[in-house]
């Protein structure tokens, strides 16, 4: 990949990167109060397991992407993380300032053929792809919760039953 195809390709998918953070943060946000250990069969994770690990992932993806190195880090819950805002307040700290770095990388850190471990060998750029699709993945699991937990599922891509969608979605 040539760095300049590497910049139009990050370009368009910062803007949907955008969107998609916001989205995540009113999934995050809509797991009701007290419903944390909510899960739907045994095997399942706990609404607050998966909503860490949703927060974490985008984390640990941006922040791989931004040192051009995949490593495996286990992301365990924080005695100080209890609560679906405890998750969303980490999320406003850590996420958006990976944002910002990564749209300070040189075109061609942006082109630079990564690894993660043995899975795959992209170029940088296209693991905000792979991250997108992780998220969106996990974010449908947790929004499946929201309801049985007695939540209301926000606008994703588009309408839901609890919520239409803001005009700046």
């Amino acid at each position: 990949m040539e760095n300049s195809q590497a910049r139009l390709i990050f370009n368009v998918l910062m803007a949907q990167l955008e969107q998609e953070i916001a989205t995540t943060r009113r999934v995050l946000a809509a797991v009701p109060a007290g419903k944390e250990d909510y899960r739907p069969h045994p095997v399942s994770k706990s609404a607050l397991d998966l909503a860490w690990h949703l927060a974490t992932s985008d984390y640990w993806f941006l922040a791989s992407i931004a040192r051009g190195q995949f490593i495996a880090e286990e992301a365990r819950l924080p005695e100080g993380v209890r609560s679906a805002p405890d998750v969303v307040a980490w999320y406003d700290r850590n996420v958006p300032p990976l944002i910002e770095r990564l749209k300070t990388l040189p075109d061609e850190e942006l082109a630079r053929i990564v690894p993660m471990f043995d899975i795959m060998r992209l170029p940088a750029v296209q693991y905000l792809l792979v991250m997108m699709l992780h998220a969106a993945h996990h974010r449908g699991q947790l929004s499946a919760y929201l309801r049985p937990m007695g939540g209301r599922v926000p606008a994703i891509y588009g309408a839901s039953a609890d919520e239409q969608p803001s005009s700046t979605a």
